[in-house]
């Protein structure tokens, strides 16, 4: 009698113990609602200044009405500067944030700059040695297909050592493996990549700014 008490004891800690790291494991979603469609991005547990961050600017309704201001083909969809919500087309945007950074969080080679990843801007390594990203802005990848060839030279002349889903992650779906290790990514795109895709192809003029604005309409805190 004894022993099945300890059993069943045994057993409810490990379900409850087992709900708990399901808990911690659950991913926040949020809903990017722009004027060329809908993308939605999972924000990574690891990250959690990042995260934090994020869901706060959200709740708070600080992308509302902000632009992607700065676009690159086969790079990056970038948005998120405060400055952007009613800038001429002839403002130069990029600087603008609210007056703090979020240290950087690295979570490399788990995490790297494969297409569809969420990144975080932030200034130059000369005035920010320590890549501390900026508190609103952000970019998606887009980037460009790579060769094992190219990737075996970038290893070399780089000193990086790629792991196998990077490779193949390059290779296969594109990325921007330059930037990995230097801007924390993150999360991701689960939907709407295809939205992505339509951004980087619109006409930019000589500061990689859409002539004609794309806006987010808003950002919202979703369910899977």
């Amino acid at each position: 009698m004894m022993m099945k008490r300890a059993f069943g004891i045994w057993l409810i800690m490990v379900l409850a113990g087992a709900s708990v790291l399901k808990a911690q494991d659950l991913e926040t979603l949020v809903l990017i609602d722009t004027d060329m469609g809908k993308i939605k991005v999972k924000l990574y547990n690891e990250t959690p200044l990042h995260r934090d961050n994020f869901i706060k600017n959200v709740n708070e309704g600080v992308y509302t009405e902000l632009l992607f201001h700065r676009i690159i083909r086969q790079f990056m969809v970038q948005g998120g500067d405060i400055n952007s919500k009613d800038a001429p087309i002839e403002t130069h945007l990029g600087d603008g944030d609210p007056g703090y950074t979020i240290p950087a969080e690295f979570v490399y080679p788990q995490y790297f700059h494969k297409k569809g990843a969420l990144c975080a801007a932030r200034s130059s390594d000369e005035e920010n040695p320590e890549k501390a990203s900026s508190a609103t802005q952000f970019y998606i990848v887009t980037g460009k297909h790579f060769t094992q060839m190219e990737l075996d030279k970038m290893e070399k002349n780089e000193g990086k050592q790629l792991t196998e889903e990077q490779k193949q992650a390059y290779m296969l779906e594109g990325g921007a493996p330059h930037l990995d290790g230097s801007y924390t990514v993150f999360g991701e795109v689960v939907s709407g990549m295809k939205v992505v895709d339509k951004m980087q192809f619109v006409p930019t003029n000589e500061e990689d700014r859409p002539l004609k604005n794309i806006r987010i309409k808003t950002m919202t805190i979703v369910e899977k």
